[in-house]
């Protein structure tokens, strides 16, 4: 017997038309660089993706076809995510921060048909355009007046193809299976790879996000996702604010700068905002300095990379903020766990709640988790056993695009292999103790990279910390802590190597720390250790 209810495709249209309906005059807040304070509605932003959709349905595109952008965090964005998706075309979003031949690899690999572009990238786009030859056009997000003079081919204005549009638009009724957008990974270990979203995915995951123990999200909020709309879709937020309603703050280009960042969360009333550390390192040393305190804030969700328990420490302390640590990948929609308090842990000491809380966190609904050994055996969720991370669920890619199962990514039996090394604790708590490539063996023990950078990043000298591993002659590896300093500050080998003390297992304890002026990053922000263990190839550690 089958139940008897009404059969409604999940769509990425249907939140736009809630949003419009019950959420329409609810403020959208941008900073964009032809204008510094944008301000306007739901409905308003609802009605310019109809009329974008129009004109996409003008150009000629055809169901599936890809549309790019190459933009910030703004209004004009925001409208791609749902006149393009909506209208039953691909939104690529693409990070620009990718090295030129990856960005021609990624364009011609998804054929994009035209490329939405914010004016600063027109030059890059430029640079690389007799390598796009399929692209058939350009269209710069941005208004007649602002329009730059260029050499890329058939190069549109945005604000112009909009306004010959109307607003009357019938959203297409499409299978809730179909492709909405596509996202490539930074690929740091070879070409990039797409992982192509539906709309089905797309709304369970952003039903997943609003929930209490994960984002938390409500009509109540202000949200500010300094993670770029290019990240794994700004990790959900396009769609889960709007579903729910929430104000939303877009910083555009200032998405690096603390002051800015700082100024937008007390003048816009922010409650709630995501990205990676390196973000709030800024955040916190600005608010430092000026002597200010983000008041209004009250989750903090951080992703990335690992979260030094000193920057938990200084948000909760000094400005009242949770920290929300997270964890997920491009391939996971991303959000695959979300560190919040459970039921029976609200006794915790100050120092265990602290522990906890560097943690990645508790699968949510929708994700399952699951640590094997080498010879893929489950592991027991204890706390002390680590394996491999396997994840599976419906917002969770079954296969990367156009590699047919070439990429060899999941299991016999349909899981997703992370590429991460985790433990999980009896209440569910995972905590993340290396990627698979990263991890040190050493004399037949394995060592943790991230613990030892955690442990350093919370030394007051230090602004950035890796650790890698470097062949030994006794002990196979041991590892080598790299550090770049605060500014202003100051620490000598023999301290940074003693503030491990009592912190973890003496054997564990880094053979050597070098200084080095700053750190080698991936397009995203991560740290490239594989470029670490290439610039240190010929390092010796000492007798």
């Amino acid at each position: 017997m089958q139940g008897m209810m009404m059969d409604a495709p999940l769509l990425i249209s249907s939140i736009a038309e809630h949003a419009a309906k019950n959420h329409g005059d609810r403020e959208i807040m941008s900073i964009t660089a032809d204008n510094p304070e944008h301000r306007y509605t739901y409905r308003e932003c609802f009605a310019r993706s109809k009329q974008l959709a129009n004109a996409l349905d003008r150009l000629g595109m055809n169901r599936g076809d890809r549309v790019a952008t190459l933009a910030w965090n703004d209004y004009r964005h925001l409208e791609m995510y749902y006149g393009v998706s909506g209208a039953g075309y691909v939104c690529h979003t693409i990070n620009p921060r990718l090295f030129p031949e990856q960005l021609v690899f990624i364009i011609n690999h998804a054929e994009d048909r035209w490329i939405f572009t914010d004016l600063m990238f027109v030059p890059l786009l430029e640079s690389i355009a007799d390598k796009i030859s399929r692209v058939e056009g350009f269209v710069v997000m941005t208004d007649a007046a602002h329009m730059p003079e260029s050499s890329l081919s058939n190069m549109l204005c945005y604000e112009t193809l909009l306004a010959a549009e109307s607003s009357d638009y019938t959203w297409p009724d499409l299978d809730e299976r179909c492709a909405s957008s596509l996202c490539y990974t930074s690929g740091t270990t070879g070409d990039p790879k797409g992982v192509l979203y539906d709309h089905r995915s797309t709304i369970l995951h952003a039903y997943a996000g609003v929930a209490p123990d994960v984002l938390g999200l409500s009509s109540l909020d202000c949200i500010m996702p300094v993670v770029p709309l290019f990240h794994v879709n700004a990790w959900g937020t396009p769609y889960s604010a709007v579903m729910v309603g929430a104000k939303i703050v877009f910083p555009g280009p200032k998405m690096g700068d603390g002051e800015t960042l700082c100024k937008l969360i007390q003048a816009e009333g922010v409650s709630v905002t995501l990205g990676v550390p390196t973000v709030w390192l800024a955040v916190l040393q600005y608010a430092e300095k000026a002597g200010k305190r983000l008041d209004h804030l009250q989750r903090a969700i951080v992703g990335g990379a690992a979260v030094p328990q000193s920057m938990i420490k200084e948000f909760r302390d000094k400005h009242g903020v949770e920290v929300r640590q997270g964890w997920g990948m491009t391939e996971m929609s991303p959000l695959g766990a979300v560190n919040s308090i459970k039921a029976g842990l609200d006794g915790l000491s100050d120092q265990q709640s602290l522990d906890l809380a560097t943690r990645a966190g508790r699968g949510i609904f929708g994700v399952e988790l699951r640590i094997v050994d080498d010879d893929g055996n489950e592991l027991p969720w204890d706390g002390e056993a680590y394996g491999a991370l396997q994840v599976r669920g419906p917002w969770v890619c079954s296969d990367y695009f156009r590699l047919g199962g070439s990429a060899g990514a999941h299991t016999d039996d349909g899981w997703f292999d992370t590429g991460d090394v985790a433990t999980i604790d009896a209440e569910g708590y995972m905590a993340i103790t290396d990627r698979t490539k990263d991890v040190i063996k050493s004399g037949g023990e394995w060592i943790s990279s991230i613990e030892l950078e955690n442990v350093a990043m919370d030394h007051p000298a230090v602004a950035e910390a890796a650790v890698i591993g470097l062949a030994h002659p006794k002990w196979t590896e041991r590892p080598l802590l790299v550090v770049v300093k605060a500014e202003g500050q100051d620490v000598g080998k023999e301290e940074m190597l003693a503030w491990y003390k009592g912190k973890v297992a003496t054997w564990c304890v880094p053979n050597d720390v070098v200084y080095i002026d700053e750190l080698p990053h991936t397009a995203t922000g991560k740290v490239k250790k594989i470029e670490l263990r290439r610039q240190f190839a010929d390092y010796q550690f000492p007798n």
